[in-house]
């Protein structure tokens, strides 16, 4: 006989308000669903569990006997389902970041997280262009949400692929057009990551796009430091088009580019990571982006 917590959830509630239509408010349920389950339960038994009077229904002897071990199972597994989230391991989980993330994926795919892993902490750390692992190569980070290419090593998971674009002084002769061929960008001084940053340099300098050396105004560690020098007039510099909106600054203006192969957004980890807070991360990654 297979008995669900549920109908006892049901029968210790009624026996307990001894009237069908309170303990189906209290239950949050109709009254016809409530009877329907006590006689499937009542089907199951193979005995009545109540019996109707005027002012709502009464155990029989069969109902009372078996209320007392109702409630005990069900004490007991609520007891059980506690010692089972207090066994769950904790810890924290470290995320990289090196530009904010926004695009709706980072606050859901938190939530989502904290359901899967409950008792986990998590802790954002903001990590300089000088490492583009995203502290993933020192173990510093857990994941990290970071612009492809990375460095070898490394799994990801691409949340986003967005067209580049420029950011520029908004009294810039070239913020009068609507788009901007990346021709006429090519003898523009720009923002540079740092060499350290390697391909991730490259890609943000354009040379995907070029068959000449840019021209490099200054070298920039941080998104603010970047957008610091954009404001002062140092140079310009490509940014993807969901960045444009998150790091608005007065003085500055966004164009989208054009002859420029896109950007992608991604969440990545170390290959062979298989520990359950990191798959948890990627697997509410996954599931918003898949929503979206």
């Amino acid at each position: 006989m297979d008995v669900h917590l549920r109908e006892l959830r049901y029968f210790v509630a009624v026996a307990e308000d001894l009237n069908v239509t309170r303990a189906a408010e209290r239950l949050f349920v109709s009254q016809p669903a409530l009877s329907k389950q006590l006689r499937v339960l009542e089907g199951l038994l193979g005995f009545k569990l109540f019996e109707r009077v005027p002012s709502g229904v009464v155990l029989t002897r069969q109902g009372e006997a078996l209320l007392p071990v109702a409630r005990d199972l069900l004490e007991r597994w609520n007891a059980g389902v506690e010692q089972a989230r207090a066994a769950a391991p904790t810890g924290t989980l470290v995320i990289g970041l090196q530009t904010a993330v926004g695009r709706g994926l980072q606050q859901e795919a938190l939530r989502r997280f904290r359901e899967a892993m409950p008792g986990w902490e998590v802790s954002l750390r903001l990590v300089g262009w000088d490492d583009p692992s995203g502290g993933l190569a020192d173990g510093s980070s857990d994941v990290a949400f970071i612009w492809l290419p990375v460095p070898a090593g490394l799994r990801t998971y691409v949340l986003a692929t967005e067209r580049r674009g420029v950011a520029m002084p908004a009294d810039h002769p070239l913020a009068e057009l609507a788009e901007i061929p990346f021709e006429a960008l090519r003898r523009e001084p720009f923002i540079a990551l740092p060499q350290a940053a390697g391909p991730l340099r490259d890609f943000w300098l354009g040379l995907d796009a070029r068959d000449d050396e840019p021209v490099v105004g200054v070298t920039a560690n941080t998104p603010e430091e970047v957008f610091e020098a954009v404001i002062s007039g140092l140079g310009v510099v490509l940014v993807a088009e969901g960045n444009a909106a998150l790091y608005k600054r007065p003085g500055m203006t966004y164009r989208p580019v054009t002859g420029l192969p896109p950007g992608e957004l991604a969440i990545a980890w170390r290959e062979g990571d298989a520990s359950p807070q990191v798959l948890a991360f990627i697997d509410a990654l996954r599931q918003v982006t898949t929503k979206v």
